[in-house]
């Protein structure tokens, strides 16, 4: 079998390709880079406003023939398929050590209404959160916890940026999120969908084991995240309808936010479950 041709670095698709690195340039082309063959395989099967969510594939000829399965979805799918040198995809996906797949997708962000017309049962709203490997993770935990749904307020970190999307793994694919909502719309609005609304804070007036004792988070929660340094502001706590901290039993300073968002997560997951008001987050 003849060896496929590999892209030029310096063909217009490639030059395309790595402009997403940039904030500017994913906005205007409303297209974002998957790295890895986890994320690719979910954009493959993923659809975005009916479209398939992956348009195009930068992958050498190891990797193509290593996840063979993944090409023959993704040409099914109609994506175009470049094969590139390792160089070029280091260049396009921006790491060092790239998998040999790197895709650029669609954006998928979903209207806040919409999630809110879905009657969600579990949310995460990242409120001032700046960094863009912390809210790949919370997305991640989010999904893994069986939440419905995630916000990014208009002062948080970009859904799009690569880093994001790496710590996302796959997760961005898996659930709705809704994008540059400012946090008064957001809370007004879940409120008004019967959603309580707890923000996470280390300095909250309740301690989210008396919470769960008290038998208070068995309906429908959304959880506030805040900045990994200075948290929520004043202005933020006060629109929530509590503000929980999370009991460090042990000598530790302080959780990091996604570790904090994990236990909060998981906690109004386990407490819907027990009310009978929650599927599993769990596989059958």
């Amino acid at each position: 079998m003849r060896t496929p041709e590999l892209i030029s670095p310096r063909s217009p698709r490639v030059i395309a390709a790595r402009r997403l690195a940039k904030r500017h340039f994913r906005g205007k082309e409303r297209r974002f880079i998957a790295e890895g063959p986890q994320a690719v395989r979910e954009a493959v099967e993923h659809r975005s406003g009916g479209e398939p969510t992956l348009t195009e594939l930068f992958t050498t000829v190891e990797a193509a023939e290593r996840y063979a399965e993944i090409m023959d979805a993704a040409r099914a799918a109609g994506a175009r398929v470049h094969y590139a040198s390792d160089a070029v995809l280091a260049d396009v996906s921006q790491t060092v050590t790239p998998q040999g797949l790197v895709g650029v997708c669609r954006f998928l962000d979903s209207p806040f209404e919409e999630i809110l017309k879905a009657r969600p049962r579990l949310v995460a709203v990242l409120a001032h959160v700046r960094d863009p490997g912390n809210a790949g993770t919370v997305l991640r935990c989010a999904d893994a916890a069986g939440a419905d749904a995630v916000v990014l307020t208009d002062a948080s970190v970009d859904l799009y940026n690569p880093k994001s999307v790496r710590a996302s793994v796959g997760s961005l694919f898996h659930l709705p999120v809704a994008v540059g909502v400012p946090v008064e719309q957001a809370v007004q609005g879940l409120q008004d969908a019967d959603v309580r609304i707890l923000a996470a804070d280390g300095a909250g007036d309740r301690d989210l084991d008396t919470e769960l004792d008290a038998g208070t988070m068995g309906g429908p929660t959304a959880w506030i995240f805040g900045n990994e340094a200075w948290g929520l502001p004043e202005e933020t706590r006060a629109l929530a309808d509590a503000v929980v901290r999370v009991p460090i039993h042990g000598k530790a300073e302080s959780l990091n936010l996604a570790t904090a968002a994990a236990v909060c997560l998981y906690a109004s997951a386990r407490a819907q479950r027990a009310a009978g008001g929650c599927r599993s987050v769990t596989s059958a």
